[in-house]
């Protein structure tokens, strides 16, 4: 019950970190950076635009034989589905000055931080674009960080292309949100708790070990 719910209310505030950061005006997540230009380009909705990418992002785990959970789901249909809705909540307060924009970036990398350790703490299933990166591991044997960064190269590069949003915060996001997952994640993740049966509770058992 604990891992649905946390989950649940991970994926609620990773939307909504989206589009705090999407309305701040001062760059997206390297993601969204390339959603917001497809957007453009297309006419269709930033939430349907995530949606279509996280689904296509999802196929690519076929090749690189990853199995998505109940989370990794989740993560694409909530997600996408509520993105919109917010951005036209903050959309209805209008344009903002600078410093609320400069916090409205702030906060909305910190609620990142805090959102993705709560659906990652959650243990059900890594999101699609996590998937991705570790089945590119495994495939190539190539460092986590090398890969990581050459995927959002990748995808801010042909964001900015199309017309999506790069900036300070795009910049602050890359450099913050790793850390700040480091910190929280351990606090927030949840661990199986042995029943009183479990031989690890037993006499004797720490010494069998």
């Amino acid at each position: 019950m604990r891992r649905t719910s946390q989950l649940a209310v991970g994926l609620v505030l990773y939307a909504v970190s989206m589009a705090v950061l999407v309305d701040s005006g001062l760059g997206n997540m390297p993601w969204d950076v390339l959603s917001e230009g497809v957007a453009a380009r297309t006419g269709a909705t930033f939430g349907t635009v995530t949606l279509a990418v996280s689904a296509l992002v999802l196929a690519c785990w076929i090749p690189l034989r990853q199995r998505p959970g109940v989370g990794t789901v989740a993560n694409v249909l909530v997600i996408g589905l509520l993105v919109d809705p917010f951005l036209r909540l903050l959309d209805a307060a209008g344009d903002q000055p600078l410093a609320a924009r400069l916090a409205m970036a702030a906060c909305g990398i910190a609620l990142n931080a805090l959102a993705t350790a709560l659906y990652v703490g959650a243990g059900l299933g890594p999101g699609p674009r996590d998937g991705l990166m570790t089945g590119l591991v495994a495939r190539t044997g190539r460092p986590v960080a090398l890969v990581r960064t050459g995927i959002e190269v990748v995808v801010v590069v042909t964001g900015i292309a199309l017309g999506g949003t790069f900036g300070v915060a795009t910049v602050a996001y890359a450099l913050l949100v790793g850390p700040l997952v480091h910190v929280l994640l351990p606090r927030l993740t949840v661990r199986d708790v042995p029943d009183a049966a479990s031989p690890a509770l037993q006499p004797g058992a720490a010494a069998a070990r």
